[in-house]
Parts: structure tokens; C-alpha cells; sequence
């Protein structure tokens, strides 16, 4: 939210829509959960199973304001300009064929499929496996 003037943390949660939000070390710390193509990395949180898999291209909707719909002027572009100048050297680079891209898409181990998370859950990341 800080790369925009005049937007907070809340507005941009309800931009970007995460289904989980981790309270991690480092900015964009969630590149730790997709590794290269024809992988995923294994990762759990409480006692449920996640795989990574790569990370979000984002749509439209995180450029526009949650309450009137209007796009915000430059959105897409800042946002790329600054996931470019902070992307991680760790990160794996060859899925950024642009950097409209933030948050990881998962599958859910089927061993997992109803377990409950709860709020504080440890985060634990695992092996990359090979598809």
C-alpha cells in the first residue's frame, strides 16, 4: 500500500483478495513458496498440507477502488516498476515474464482437504517436488 499515496493496508487487502495473509519477515516472502517450472513446494500451515505452485498473475481488479469500481491512474504500472526494483534475488525469476504478478496460487493436499487453520498457525516450508 505504500507504493500509492493516500491508499492503506486495508484497501489494498480488499484489492489483492488473499485467502491467507502470513505476518512474514521480509517483503514478498511468499516467492519462498513456488520454485521453478515443473515444480511445486510443499508447505504447511497448523496441520494442513499446501503446494505451491507459481505466483498470481494478477487481473484488473486489484487497479480499481474497492468502493466506486473507478481504475486508479498508473496502478499497473507503479505496481510493476516497484515489483521489479524489490523482486527478490531469491525469487524465481523465469515465471516474471512481467511483474504484474504477487501472491502464490496452491492446491491443497487431498490428506488435508477439512482440516482448520486458525490465526497464528506456524508456517512451515517444505521440500520442492517435481511434478
Amino acid at each position: 500500500a505504500s507504493w500509492f499515496d493516500g491508499m492503506h493496508t486495508d484497501e489494498m487487502r480488499r484489492r489483492l483478495r488473499p485467502n491467507l495473509e502470513f505476518d512474514a519477515p521480509d517483503p514478498f516472502w511468499e516467492d519462498h513458496l513456488f520454485d521453478r517450472r515443473e515444480t511445486t513446494v510443499e508447505f504447511t500451515v497448523g496441520d494442513a498440507t499446501f503446494e505451491g505452485v507459481n505466483p498470481c498473475q494478477r487481473c484488473a481488479v486489484p487497479t480499481r477502488n474497492t468502493d466506486t469500481g473507478e481504475g486508479t491512474p498508473g496502478f499497473r504500472e507503479t505496481f510493476m516498476t516497484k515489483r521489479r526494483e524489490t523482486l527478490p534475488e531469491w525469487s524465481g525469476g523465469d515465471w516474471f515474464n512481467h511483474d504484474f504478478r504477487l501472491m502464490v496460487n496452491t492446491t491443497v493436499a487431498e490428506s488435508s482437504w477439512g482440516e482448520t487453520l486458525s490465526v497464528r498457525d506456524a508456517v512451515r516450508v517444505g521440500d520442492v517436488l517435481t511434478d
